[in-house]
């Protein structure tokens, strides 16, 4: 799906992975208690500073901060935007 937005300077546009349904022992999580997902794929990039290009790609799978972000809505689908500095890891 091609998505009509374009993060500016050092921004990226990740899409957060599912919330853990279940507990390893096969406990269920209620809404209420789930937490946050701290992963996700990038789904679009900008093109970086002028003395500093970005280092990650579309398709990425990263880790972000569990406050990392600004939450945005785009066709029924939550996504969040970020500064590159903002990722910790990619995996």
């Amino acid at each position: 799906m091609a998505l009509n937005i374009k993060p500016l300077a050092d921004r990226v546009l990740v899409e957060p992975a599912p919330a853990e349904e279940k507990t390893a022992s096969g406990i269920i999580i209620p809404d209420t208690a789930k937490e946050k997902p701290q992963k996700g794929k990038v789904v679009a990039v900008g093109p970086g500073k002028k003395d500093e290009p970005t280092t990650v790609k579309v398709g990425d799978t990263v880790l972000y901060g569990k406050y990392a972000g600004t939450e945005i809505n785009i066709d029924g689908t939550t996504y969040l935007i970020m500064r590159e500095s903002d990722l910790l890891a990619i995996l």
